[in-house]
C-alpha cells in the first residue's frame, strides 16, 4: 500500500489484517502486528485480536489483551464480556464470576442491545422482551409461529448445533431477543418478494443467528442483518459468514 499505491494504513485496514491472521489462528503473528503498527493504541484492533483468542481457546493471551482494552477503554463493557466468555468456554468459572464482580465494582454496565428495521411506516426500533410497539401482541403471535416451525431436531448448523437448542430454551429471554421482533415486525408487513434488513447496535448472539439461518429457511425469505460487526446475509438456512463468526459472538 506504501510502495506502490502511496496510501497509508488506516485503523480498518489494520484490524482486518487481524482478523485474518485470527482466522488462520495465527494469534502471536496478530498480536506482534498490531505491536508494530500504528494502530496499537486503538482499542478497536485490539478487540478483534481478543475474539479471535476466544474462538481458538487462548485464555492466557486472551487475559492479556482483554488487561489492554481495559487499560485503553475502561469504561466499555466488549472486553469484559468477552474474557468472560472465554473463562466460561474454558470451565473457569469462578474466574467468570471475579470479572462480573470487576464490573461492578467499577461501574461497567453491559450496552442494552438495540435493533431496529425500517418500513414505509417509519423506523421501529426494538429491544428484548420489548412490549411497547402498538402491534406488539401481534408481533409476539408472529414470533411465536416464527419459532415454532423452527422446532427441528434434524436441523443443525455448521458446528453440530442443533435446533433443538432452540427449543430448550423457548421460554428464555434469547427468544425475545430484538433482532427476532424487529425480524416479526418485517415478515407481518414487507412483501414476499422484499429482503428483511435489520440493524443491530451489538453482535448477534449465537441463538439468534443460528434462528435467522432456520427462519430463513422456514419462511423463505432472505434475511439481512447488519450488526456492530459486519453483515449477515441469511438465505435458504445459511449466512454469508460461513459461521466463522458465531464461535467468538458475544451474547447479547
Amino acid at each position: 500500500m506504501k510502495n506502490e499505491y502511496a496510501l497509508s494504513p488506516t485503523i480498518k485496514h489494520c484490524t482486518c489484517v487481524v482478523d485474518l491472521l485470527g482466522r488462520a489462528g495465527r494469534l502471536a503473528d496478530a498480536e506482534a502486528f498490531i505491536r508494530d503498527s500504528i494502530s496499537h493504541d486503538e482499542p478497536v484492533i485490539w478487540r478483534s485480536l481478543l475474539a479471535s483468542c476466544r474462538i481458538h481457546r487462548d485464555m492466557e493471551r486472551g487475559q492479556l489483551v482483554a488487561d489492554r482494552i481495559m487499560e485503553l477503554q475502561p469504561g466499555s463493557s466488549a472486553s469484559y464480556v468477552n474474557l468472560y466468555n472465554i473463562y466460561l468456554d474454558a470451565g473457569e468459572l469462578s474466574l467468570a464470576s471475579k470479572i462480573r464482580d470487576v464490573m461492578k465494582e467499577r461501574g461497567v454496565k453491559k450496552e442494552p442491545g438495540l435493533s431496529w428495521i425500517e418500513l414505509r411506516s417509519g423506523v421501529h426500533s426494538f429491544v428484548a422482551g420489548d412490549k411497547c410497539h402498538p402491534e406488539s401482541n401481534t408481533i409476539y403471535a408472529k414470533l411465536a409461529e416464527m419459532l415454532s416451525k423452527i422446532d427441528k431436531p434434524t436441523a443443525t448448523d455448521a458446528s453440530g448445533t442443533k435446533s433443538d437448542d432452540i427449543t430448550r430454551n423457548k421460554q428464555s429471554w434469547m427468544n425475545w431477543h430484538s433482532e427476532k421482533l424487529a425480524v416479526a415486525l418485517g415478515l407481518i408487513h414487507l412483501p414476499q418478494s422484499a429482503p428483511i434488513r435489520v440493524m443491530k447496535n451489538l453482535r448477534v448472539c449465537r441463538d439468534c443467528h443460528l434462528a435467522m439461518k432456520l427462519i430463513s429457511k422456514s419462511e423463505k425469505r432472505e434475511i439481512i442483518l447488519r450488526d456492530a460487526i459486519r453483515f449477515h446475509h441469511f438465505r435458504d438456512g445459511s449466512c454469508s459468514c460461513a459461521d466463522y463468526w458465531k464461535k467468538g459472538a458475544l451474547n447479547s
